[in-house]
């Protein structure tokens, strides 16, 4: 059975950066899209990530469109973005709404703090990426999604821990794929 995206969550009115409208459902302008939800804006994962997604996207025509989310206001969201990705477009979530309706929940202290946390951690950093300030919640986990323009969830990647993140171009692929 295919999820679906409420129809509350997609005629919700989003604020953020480089937003194609002013509802969620104006933002699913690919067949497919890559929902990414940012843990917070000091995390040395998010960066990575946000670093990973848009090396592939600007290289791969057919790469979904790619919509990140992030705990911070759009100012807090616009001086981030500026360093790691200005065309990005990015929805702001302080109150946390799409992480909750995604199932996007708080990891504990394996999450935040395991061994394979810092093991992850070294990778990062040696892709040079390095910790900063947290803005929003540091003990929220990450989340991906693949979703049709109607509303579909396609693919979740479940998270393990906080640096636990897919092959972006092999699992996306795959999934869009098999979608």
């Amino acid at each position: 059975m295919v999820k679906r995206v409420s129809k509350e969550l997609l005629t919700a009115e989003v604020a953020g950066l480089n937003l194609a409208g002013k509802r969620f459902a104006d933002q699913l302008t690919g067949e497919i899209n890559l929902l990414v939800f940012l843990r917070h804006f000091g995390c040395v994962f998010c960066r990575e990530i946000v670093a990973d997604v848009r090396d592939i996207a600007t290289q791969d025509p057919t790469y979904p469109s790619v919509i990140f989310f992030f705990q911070g206001t759009v100012e807090q969201g616009r001086a981030f973005f500026a360093d790691h990705w200005k065309e990005a477009r990015a929805i702001s979530d302080t109150p946390l709404t799409f992480y909750r309706a995604f199932g996007i929940e708080r990891g504990g202290l394996r999450e935040m703090f395991g061994p394979e946390v810092w093991a992850r951690g070294l990778r990062a950093a040696r892709k040079g990426h390095f910790i900063g300030l947290p803005v929003g919640d540091p003990f929220v986990m990450p989340g991906a999604f693949l979703v049709s323009a109607s509303g579909d969830i396609l693919w979740r990647h479940n998270f393990k821990h906080a640096g636990d993140h897919p092959d972006w171009r092999t699992a996306v692929s795959a999934a869009v794929a098999s979608a």
